[in-house]
């Protein structure tokens, strides 16, 4: 029924009505006083750095599928907001964004803190609405979330600070959430795909996040067909990293045997992915690319079949109408073998101690201990990004985030707050570099504040590893890329964390085992597991020389050498494929 109550309060109670039951900001201005009103309704969470409430937001969105909510004040405090308002563009999940601005009759007047919040964002957002009467406001943030979940993308919504408090009429509406389109594909279409699959004589499946309901229909469908799966980096987690046919991700946060497969195959199955670097891989290549989004078909690369559904229902589809199971070709043979040995690499790094240092090969293997079937990871961006993908199990139950196709660092403690805060009994780890870490160490306060037992694993090398990776790739300077580094588990114990420091081999087992006693006992404080490692980089396996049938030997050489990468140990899939074939021809 219609209410009288402030447009504050309108706001929060809007929110509600979309089960929105927490916000991250900085209070500041008069929205603050709608949200004191109503903290039954709507939980306020009170973070230190308007950027880590940004990126909270856009994580809570990936990981629950629900609406993340950040609020800022005029100005500065909107300006810090675009950093998580870009993730969440860039990685298409839907989050309101709601600032202040100067009160209507200041607006444009050149007042303090007064500036063009309009044009700041335009471009920014898909919904994009400043309120100029406070009865607009509840059915401005209505639309607004109505957008947002129909674009999958940010929407923003600038309310003047001389609104807020105005009372106004209010009534809550039914909310009625459209589903999302669910696409079939055509008999036809079917069919070809079943046919481009048996003509194809090295297919491998390339998977994307827009499998995160389809998880069992692509095992499933790798199974049915005899092929490889490859994932890109985000959707690591939607395959499980036990499932044989696995080969893990491609391209620089990736894996030896992906990167060979996919540039050997002669078919690649794409699904749920707009892969941007398939327009790098060789022009004559066949690729099936299902997709619900008819925008991402042929975007990155000219496929020959493009189909336009739903990844669950058309891979179904396709396993239905095929009856026999292809047998298992030499081409997957070879990609097992190829996937034992660099399991056999990583079981490498993590017995080797250069300069007596801990590899973070070795601390994440230990750090795995820690791992429940229903675990959280949010994940920083940079090298520490490969090291936990290849390191941490995948696909038991265990959810990932980062801030894929944005790179936001400072992503991973911020994941890490929103992912205790939307499921508190499930365990929640992040890994961050040093850089990242540093970035938003001051929110290491709000998981004490709010008592969110996450596990922060920091890897310190004192400097920006991936940075220098990439720019030693083209002769660059690695200029500025070193820094001076804090004794963070100091810091963590100064904020009322956890903070445990580990160097070595025993600091590392004391550490893992101290953490399970704090979790055994129900500890709410966060763990700041600090880990001193080598400043070595992560083997790259963004190009890898490697195959004898496009590299001179003295190239191969030269990068196994390079990247102390033995021959005998871990041949080419090409090298191993070779050796099937003839065997099989001699028998």
């Amino acid at each position: 029924m219609m209410a009288k109550m402030k447009a504050s309060q309108a706001l929060v109670k809007e929110l509600a009505n979309w089960h929105v039951d927490h916000v991250y900001g900085i209070p500041a201005d008069s929205l603050i006083d709608g949200f004191a009103a109503e903290q039954d309704l709507v939980k306020y969470i009170q973070v230190r750095h308007e950027e880590v409430g940004a990126l909270a937001a856009a994580a809570e969105s990936k990981l629950t599928g629900k609406i993340g909510v950040a609020l800022a004040a005029v100005g500065p405090g909107a300006i810090h907001l675009i950093y998580g308002l870009c993730d969440a563009k860039m990685d298409h999940t839907p989050m309101l964004v709601i600032i202040s601005n100067v009160a209507t009759s200041m607006i444009n007047t050149h007042y303090l803190q007064d500036m063009d919040e309009d044009e700041l964002f335009a471009g920014l957002d898909t919904f994009h609405r400043q309120v100029s009467d406070a009865k607009q406001v509840p059915g401005t943030i209505r639309a607004a979330i109505q957008a947002a979940y129909e674009t999958q993308s940010p929407s923003v919504v600038i309310i003047p600070d001389d609104l807020a408090n105005v009372t106004i009429d209010y009534q809550a509406l039914p909310v009625r959430r459209l589903p999302q389109p669910v696409f079939a594909g055509a008999d036809e279409q079917v069919n070809e795909t079943i046919s481009l699959i048996k003509q194809a004589k090295r297919p491998v499946m390339l998977v994307g996040t827009g499998i995160r309901h389809a998880q069992s229909e692509v095992v499933a469908f790798s199974k049915k067909f005899g092929l490889p799966v490859i994932t890109t980096a985000p959707a690591v987690g939607y395959v499980p990293s036990n499932f044989v046919n696995n080969l893990g991700p491609q391209g620089t946060i990736g894996t030896q045997p992906a990167f060979e497969a996919m540039h050997m195959a002669d078919l690649v199955v794409m699904v749920g992915t707009s892969y941007p670097f398939m327009r790098f891989m060789p022009g004559d290549i066949k690729t099936i690319q299902i997709n619900h989004r008819a925008q991402a078909l042929g975007e990155q690369f000219p496929a020959t079949q493009m189909v336009q559904a739903d990844a669950k229902t058309y891979l179904a589809q396709v396993i239905k109408a095929e009856n026999e199971d292809a047998p298992e070709s030499q081409f997957l043979q070879a990609c097992h073998a190829a996937r034992k040995n660099w399991q056999g690499y990583l079981n490498e790094r993590v017995a080797a101690r250069p300069d007596g240092l801990l590899t973070p090969e070795a601390v994440l293997r230990k750090v795995a201990e820690l791992v429940t079937d229903d675990t959280i990871y949010g994940l920083d961006i940079g090298n520490n990004t490969v090291w936990s993908t290849r390191m941490l199990p995948f696909g038991d139950g265990q959810q990932m985030t980062m801030s894929s196709w944005f790179g936001a660092m400072g992503y991973a403690l911020s994941a890490g707050i929103a992912a205790k805060l939307s499921y508190p009994n499930r365990r929640v780890i992040t890994v961050s570099g040093d850089g990242g870490f540093s970035m938003v160490v001051q929110d290491l306060l709000t998981q004490v504040q709010y008592q969110l037992p996450v596990i922060n694993v920091v890897l310190e090398n004192g400097g920006y590893g991936f940075i220098r990776q990439e720019k030693a790739k083209t002769g660059q300077s690695d200029y500025a890329l070193k820094f001076m580094n804090a004794n963070w588990a100091g810091v963590a114990e100064n904020m009322g964390a956890v903070g445990l420091r580990v160097t070595d081999d025993d600091s590392l087992k004391a550490a893992v085992e101290t953490i399970k006693q704090h979790l055994a006992a129900g500890d709410k404080r966060p763990v700041v597991l600090d880990a001193v490692v080598t400043d070595e980089a992560p083997l790259d396996t963004s190009t890898m020389k490697l195959d004898p049938d496009k590299y001179s030997d003295r190239m191969i050489g030269q990068f196994r050498v390079k990247n102390h990468l033995d021959g005998d140990r871990y041949p080419s899939l090409r090298r191993i494929l070779n050796r099937i074939e003839a065997n099989n021809a001699n028998n």
